[in-house]
């Protein structure tokens, strides 16, 4: 049995299934525990933040966000000229950028990728309609020509999840088998669902600012570990670093042991239940209304987390601090009202068809949630069909509008609303409502920070009126890291380039 480093304990049997045939670590790895397996090192084709927490190691987007959500230069040499009627966008590029493969990025590759992400990314699709064109005005010069203004264009070239990615243009494909990216990190070795062995790519071209990226750890070595109490396990005997999503409950222990210390990052985001407006039961706004009627937010957020330290009962999209706060609609979140809900069954013709709920339990609070809403559920009347799988399947699965009403996810708080794919009817829920349609163009080509605020709050209603998801409140993200381990804070997507672990 191999431990990943000489002087630390292994894990039990049981939790050491998860990493068997891992080889040994250098002095200066970095072990890290995740939920799962990262599906794909494409970042453009996912939203999971297993994926990103991944693949932001190696490869890299054309702008990034500061510790303060900030959009700066990463891939760029400079923020862009903007035009005055905001519909251009020139883009300098950062000359003698290297990828994996040891070919110099240009604006061929950058042109390419970003007409990729048009096509094939979820938050991409949401804008391919107002790019008019994205051309190579120079060797080191990209410019986007727009329809119409839009306000957060930044903010989605910026993000990490559904990213706007830049690859070599000779592996640009719908589907890339292997990733090339210029991240301070390359892909060394892959063992599916033992581990993914990063190492410092050693040609890496150094951004300034607050982009910069330290390629402190000579590895950083991600271990899927599905199962929540093992992830707390491993990080307690000394075999992880960082363990990221740790259960609630688990805080006293993290935070008494000599080992290990816990990281709270509050608010971090908020669960959601997610509809199939594409196909099935709840593509009746009755029938939605009936599920929004029925759920108790207040004891499903306590199932979840057990310790109001840990959640906020709380309907609005943002909360109190956040630029977006507002309490427009929240008269109908956790209504809690069984009565109200059967008669809205009534009113639909509801015949019994099972409400399918999709959910994993490698995420402890969604499966915990799921449990509370389906007894809910059923007392209002619904027949529940609650399925339980890993969250490898679970992201499958809800690709396929034939096979879920509802599947349970969470989303941290992000700086910018159009960031949340769900709102646009290009998500894979596909809710496309007219009004709703008509308010989020106004709120993209938008540029006033005020006017843009109001015309959220319209948003904001007509998702709970419209029931286009179901937001079940406020959550405090736990993680726990080794205290012999630094440069790493707790945030909605881990980074690594700077960590460094004591002896």
């Amino acid at each position: 049995m191999n431990c990943f480093r000489n002087t630390r304990t292994c894990l039990s049997v049981a939790a050491l299934a998860t990493v068997v045939g891992a080889p040994l670590a250098a002095q200066t790895t970095v072990d890290v525990a995740i939920i799962g397996e990262a599906d794909t090192f494409d970042p453009m084709v996912s939203t999971k933040d297993v994926v990103s927490i991944v693949t932001q190691h190696f490869v890299e987007t054309l702008y990034t966000f500061d510790d303060s959500w900030a959009v700066v230069p990463l891939l760029a040499a400079d923020m862009p000229q903007i035009s005055e009627d905001g519909l251009t966008y020139t883009i300098p590029l950062r000359e003698g950028v290297t990828f994996h493969d040891g070919s110099t990025m240009d604006s061929a590759d950058v042109v390419g990728s970003i007409e990729r992400w048009l096509e094939l990314a979820t938050r991409g699709r949401s804008i391919a309609d107002k790019v008019e064109s994205v051309e190579a005005t120079g060797e080191h010069e990209v410019t986007i020509s727009l329809s119409a203004p839009y306000a957060p264009l930044l903010s989605l070239l910026a993000f990490s999840n559904s990213a706007a990615a830049v690859y070599p243009e000779e592996i640009l494909a719908e589907t890339i088998e292997n990733v090339v990216g210029t991240g301070p990190y390359k892909i060394a070795e892959h063992a599916p669902d033992q581990y993914l062995q990063l190492t410092r790519f050693e040609d890496y071209t150094q951004p300034t600012g607050a982009a910069e990226r330290q390629q402190t750890p000579d590895e950083i070595r991600f271990v899927p570990v599905p199962d929540p109490n093992t992830r707390v396990e491993g990080l307690l005997s000394g075999q992880f670093d960082f363990a990221d999503s740790l259960p609630a409950e688990s805080f006293a222990r993290v935070e008494s042991s000599d080992v290990a210390e816990p990281l709270v990052l509050e608010p971090f985001g908020w669960p959601l239940f997610a509809i199939n407006h594409k196909q099935g039961l709840l593509t009746d706004k009755t029938l939605r209304q009936a599920v929004q009627a029925a759920l108790p937010h207040d004891d499903m957020l306590f199932a979840a987390f057990g310790d109001d330290t840990f959640f906020q009962v709380d309907g609005a999209q943002y909360p109190e601090g956040w630029t977006w706060q507002t309490d427009a609609g929240t008269d109908l979140y956790n209504q809690n009202d069984l009565e109200k809900a059967s008669a809205l069954l009534e009113e639909a013709g509801y015949d019994g068809t099972p409400l399918r709920i999709l959910t994993s339990r490698q995420y402890e609070f969604h499966y915990k949630m799921a449990e509370v809403a389906q007894m809910a559920l059923e007392a209002a009347g619904f027949d529940v069909d609650m399925t339980v799988v890993d969250w490898a399947t679970l992201s499958q699965q809800r690709d396929d509008p034939t096979m879920w009403d509802i599947y349970i996810t969470h989303s941290p708080f992000l700086p910018e609303p159009s960031l949340t794919s769900t709102f646009f009817s290009t998500s894979r829920e596909g809710w496309a409502n007219p009004e709703k349609e008509e308010l989020l163009t106004a709120f993209t080509t938008e540029t006033d920070p005020e006017a843009r605020k109001e015309i959220f709050a319209d948003i904001q209603q007509i998702v709970l009126d419209d029931v286009g998801f179901i937001k079940i409140g406020n959550f405090n993200s736990l993680q726990g890291k080794s205290t012999a381990l630094s440069g790493v804070e707790a945030a909605p997507w881990p980074q690594f380039w700077n960590a460094s672990v004591a002896e």
